[in-house]
């Protein structure tokens, strides 16, 4: 798989489980510890988070790291 694939990827799993939660960019970047234009461009696969942003986003949706590379879902 492509970097480019797996960054769209995961930001798109991040927002599928950030709405299954009922969560705004907003608060989710709170939550998170992170700028909300941050959580955007995470979201749009337009940037390459870091290990250390994955897990902050894991840990306030409550959900393992490795569930943000899940793909079956």
């Amino acid at each position: 798989m492509q970097n480019k694939q797996i960054v769209f990827k995961v930001g798109k799993k991040i927002k599928l489980i950030r709405e299954i939660k009922k969560l705004s960019q907003e608060n989710l970047a709170q939550l998170a510890q992170l700028e909300r234009n941050s959580i955007g461009l995470i979201e749009r696969g337009a940037t390459n988070p870091t290990l250390h942003s994955l897990n902050q986003i894991a840990c306030a949706l409550g959900v393992d790291i490795v569930e943000l590379f899940n793909f079956s879902i």
